[in-house]
């Protein structure tokens, strides 16, 4: 059976902005993230991922107020991440309009998160994203790929491939692999890895970081593996010269590469 593909666009907000990063840094202000939600769903994407990136940093709550307002407009699944500490900031993301929420470096920190999330809210639920660095193979990083926290600016010496595993056996529903060499570089995603993780995992793995042509997209469908790909510099970033509408990405996919996909406007 052939799996239909998903498109995901990527906000990374902070302090109610829409913003992008290159390898989580330097971030610029893009827009209101209500209005390129509404945008985005109006085109066609079939999920939005929604990250405050400065929640965990600033030990603070996550932003509900702009969650609210994103989650107005837009009617396909929608992921929320940033500053997730317990299944009461699970239930409270998921209560101001997420379907998913998405854990990182809390994860990391304290695994068993993972599973009292699933065992609340289904493992649909829970989706671990992990911030991911190639480095020298060694005895405790066989794979040449290590786990990053707190933006990537913490090494941790875990092996990417072996906390996949582990964060699916945990009950994750998802793997979202971020390249943090790859991301907002616009040259691919690192499509090593994200093989790698779908090859180890029963569970979804979404690529992500890097994304800048229609190729890559493609890539990480069709040599990774992915079910899902994350694009967002594609989408709006000021990094980026050339930009795609939704439609425009899905019917190249579609009829140049022969992915299966959700047609745009359906």
């Amino acid at each position: 059976m052939v799996l239909t593909r998903r498109l995901i666009a990527c906000f990374d907000v902070r302090d109610g902005r829409l913003t992008k990063a290159r390898q989580f840094q330097d971030n610029v202000d893009v827009g209101d993230p209500v209005e390129f939600a509404a945008r985005l769903y109006e085109d066609g994407i079939d999920e939005i991922v929604f990250y405050d990136i400065t929640a965990s940093s600033e030990r603070r709550e996550i932003d509900l107020v702009t969650v609210e307002r994103v989650a107005e407009v837009v009617f396909v699944p929608f992921t929320v991440g940033g500053g997730i500490r317990s299944v009461e900031d699970m239930r409270a993301v998921l209560k101001a309009g997420a379907e998913k929420v998405s854990i990182d470096s809390m994860a990391v920190r304290d695994p068993s998160l993972i599973t009292a999330g699933a065992r609340a809210f289904g493992s649909q639920c829970i989706v671990v994203s992990m911030q991911v660095r190639a480095v020298p193979a060694r005895a405790e990083v066989p794979s040449g790929y290590e786990i990053a926290i707190d933006g990537a600016r913490v090494m941790t010496g875990m092996d990417a491939v072996v906390w996949a595993e582990r964060a699916a056996g945990l009950g994750a529903g998802e793997l979202v692999v971020n390249s943090v060499d790859q991301d907002g570089t616009h040259a691919g995603y690192d499509l090593e890895i994200t093989r790698r993780v779908a090859q180890a995992v029963n569970v979804p793995v979404v690529a992500s970081g890097g994304a800048g042509t229609v190729a890559h997209v493609a890539a990480a469908y069709l040599e990774a593996d992915a079910q899902a790909a994350i694009v967002s510099s594609m989408l709006y970033s000021p990094r980026l010269a050339e930009h795609y509408s939704v439609r425009e990405l899905k019917e190249e996919l579609m009829a140049i590469a022969g992915v299966e996909m959700r047609p745009p406007g359906s």
